[in-house]
């Protein structure tokens, strides 16, 4: 059974080992509950968290945005996690970076403590996990063994550090061993996420086809973006138009000199004062057959 934490740290032990599903299945809700917050109590390490450093948190922090803004507005069936710990019944239990199963709904409040097999009946789609300053060895050997005997289809790594992206699949659903997926023009294919992933500018990137996906960061610069360029368009807009309307006084000016007829100071005000384009068209075409200033102004 799992310990649970003090204090002061915890030096480095054996693994956790998840309960079979007998075991687990003999247990109270209420067992079951302590042993998931035990679980988790002793599987938080802050000191994880400062080795792999803030590039490592925005990586996956990005890459599970756009995950989901996509499969949100697509309307796919899809559930997705981030650092959720995973309860395979008598192996040990881990904690992926990012995680994917098909055809169980996304929940706006999700109540689950940890992805238990047992309870779901289903085990993972897809793991995803970032590598920056962490165990090499355990994410490009130690995951690929694991993760191919727990028979998870696909395993990605973005190596951050190296801007690489290493992709895994099992070649059937009864295969225990994985098979390197050889990318497409740099592209690696996900056959569970129905994206390519890749390296573009430094970050690690999603496409759907052609499409590139975006984050919420991205799709705020882009409409603030956007926005800047409507602006600038309506005062092009407002400026042109202020244009032709001062021309427009000024031919109506021009017509009633042409025509002879005297355009007294306030005249003069009220044709430059005038802010309506239909009102200073009317004028003007008046103007050019008036034959007085009363029938440029008529109604």
């Amino acid at each position: 059974m799992v310990q649970p934490s003090s204090g002061t740290p915890r030096p480095p032990g054996p693994p956790l080992v998840a309960p079979t599903e007998e075991e687990w299945r003999a247990m109270a809700p209420a067992e079951r509950e302590r042993l998931l917050v035990q679980i988790l109590d002793a599987l938080s390490d802050p000191r994880r968290a400062m080795a792999e450093g803030r590039p490592h948190h925005k990586a996956k922090g990005r890459a599970i945005d756009m995950l989901t803004l996509h499969f949100g507005s697509t309307g796919r069936v899809i559930y997705l996690a981030e650092e959720l710990a995973v309860l395979y019944p008598g192996e040990d239990v881990f904690v992926p970076d990012i995680l994917a199963v098909l055809d169980v709904p996304q929940p706006e409040d999700d109540p689950r403590m940890a992805w238990v097999v047992a309870d779901e009946g289903k085990g993972l789609s897809l793991v995803l996990e970032v590598l920056h300053q962490g165990n090499r060895t355990k994410d490009l050997v130690a995951n690929v063994e694991v993760y191919a005997r727990l028979r998870i289809p696909e395993y990605f790594v973005y190596d951050r550090l190296r801007q690489q992206v290493h992709g895994y699949r099992l070649p059937g659903p009864d295969a225990g061993r994985y098979q390197r997926i050889v990318p497409q023009m740099g592209r690696y294919t996900s056959a569970v996420l129905g994206l390519d992933l890749a390296v573009s500018g430094g970050k690690l990137q999603f496409f759907h086809g052609m499409a590139e996906l975006f984050g919420s960061a991205d799709l705020i610069g882009r409409l603030q973006g956007m926005m800047t360029d409507l602006e600038a368009r309506a005062e092009q807009a407002q400026a042109q138009a202020e244009q032709a309307m001062e021309g427009l006084r000024g031919a109506i000016l021009a017509a009633l000199r042409m025509r002879g007829i005297p355009c007294p100071d306030e005249a003069h005000a009220r044709v430059h004062s005038c802010q309506e384009p239909a009102t200073l068209q009317r004028w003007l075409l008046q103007a050019m057959s008036a034959g007085s200033l009363a029938d440029v102004f008529a109604e």
